[in-house]
């Protein structure tokens, strides 16, 4: 099992679509398709794929509880390299004058029910360059609606990661040559009150366009088909389809 025990402690104070039936358990449902030769690390909020190359996570997974949103941690922590992932790999100093943001892919407040789980958050593993405009609006805006769903839902579970176009950056930042993705994906899935699952995904441009998540919004089937990955698998194929806004729209 790659997930972490969660250990809920503080540091101080579209589309129409259906919905079908439930047909997985509720384990590591976050967890996209990979395979052997990935470099996988797990940490107490989050499960992430590394590449070596971009230097950047291929994907990054976490399951985000009613009780988890709701989190009080303010603790101020620094971005810094990850010590469980091997070379070569991104640093502060990569991003420094470059112009972008060192972009959280699971975000600070969804770890802050965990002193441990926030720090993790800031390692390079969970980094991508983002437009800061693109970072601060329309990704945030989802970042926000995905806790209002774990408030309301009682759990989502959420991967996401960037997207190259035809396999090359946008450009290149730093010595190390850390890639700037074109674009980003993000999928949610939520379990409905009458026992089963619904899914949602957006992709968003690496510049600002909107700032609003509908704008974005797509079926998750839509985002498979870019980045070449079943990001639910355990999940009815069914459930991937086509989504219905009025589910996301909290």
């Amino acid at each position: 099992m790659l997930t972490a025990v969660v250990v809920l402690v503080g540091c101080g104070h579209g589309q129409a679509g259906r919905v079908f039936a439930k047909q997985a358990t509720d384990t590591n449902i976050e967890l996209p398709a990979y395979t052997s030769d990935e470099d996988i690390i797990v940490h107490l909020g989050y499960t992430a794929s590394y590449n070596h190359t971009t230097l950047c996570p291929d994907w990054v997974a976490w399951e985000l509880t009613d009780e988890e949103a709701l989190g009080q941690n303010d603790g101020q922590y620094s971005f810094s390299r990850d010590p469980d992932v091997h070379f070569p790999k991104a640093s502060r100093e990569d991003y420094s004058n470059s112009g972008w943001d060192k972009g959280h892919m699971a975000p600070r407040a969804d770890m802050r029910w965990s002193c441990q789980a926030m720090e993790e958050s800031y390692y390079f593993t969970n980094i991508c360059p983002q437009d800061h405009e693109m970072n601060s609006q329309a990704w945030r805006k989802i970042e926000e609606l995905t806790r209002r769903l774990a408030r309301s839902h009682g759990r989502v579970w959420v991967v996401c990661g960037p997207i190259y176009d035809h396999g090359k950056p946008l450009t290149t930042i730093g010595q190390a040559g850390v890639w700037v993705p074109n674009a980003f994906y993000k999928a949610l899935a939520i379990s409905t009150s009458d026992s089963t699952y619904a899914t949602v995904g957006f992709l968003v441009d690496n510049n600002p366009q909107s700032f609003s998540p509908r704008h974005y919004a797509v079926a998750v089937d839509s985002v498979e088909a870019i980045v070449g990955r079943d990001l639910f698998p355990t999940l009815p194929e069914e459930a991937e389809n086509s989504f219905e806004w009025r589910l996301w729209n909290r």
